[in-house]
């Protein structure tokens, strides 16, 4: 076989690839839940606040060097930080605060722009509280072939997140 065929040949493999990937989804969302002995209004205060998510936000357990700045009110809509760390960098803004759920915006800058939100429900005595995050990987093949992998990245943070959660607002 000469050199010429073998470039064919893997040429077309690696559009084949490119082009398969694209047939994985674009949207992925990841989603944690836990029970906690806290108020749901305990839990929506916490995560409205710049300074209330800083004490239970999971990557400052993860990367000790974390650095993070304050930004716009201390709590509510336009509260936020952003941060830098062993990971990356990026900022997260509140987006929507209603007496059940927070949802931030989140820039990642190349990396995408996800949406995440952190609900509260009292369900018999106690109190339901869901981590979630909603993600557009376009159309980047990178990003898509991540996205098979990114629940089980992204999980494990928000669980300690939750429990982090239910420790500080219990």
């Amino acid at each position: 076989m000469n050199f010429k065929k073998i470039a064919t040949y893997t040429a077309c493999g690696v559009a084949a690839l490119a082009v398969a990937t694209l047939a994985l989804p674009r949207h992925v969302s990841i989603e944690r839940t836990a029970v906690m002995n806290a108020s749901p209004e305990a839990v929506i205060a916490l995560a409205a606040s710049n300074t209330g998510y800083q004490a239970f936000n999971p990557y400052k357990d993860l990367d000790p060097n974390l650095r993070v700045e304050m930004f716009g009110p201390t709590t509510g809509v336009g509260s936020g930080f952003a941060f830098e760390s062993k990971d990356g960098a990026g900022q997260q803004t509140v987006a929507f605060v209603s007496a059940d759920q927070v949802i931030f915006d989140l820039d990642l800058g190349p990396l995408g722009q996800p949406t995440q939100a952190i609900s509260a429900v009292a369900v018999d005595g106690a109190t339901e509280v869901t981590w979630s995050m909603d993600i557009d990987l376009g159309m980047n093949p990178v990003f898509r072939v991540m996205g098979l992998f990114i629940d089980d990245m992204i999980g494990s943070n928000f669980e300690l997140g939750l429990a982090n959660i239910a420790d500080v607002a219990a």
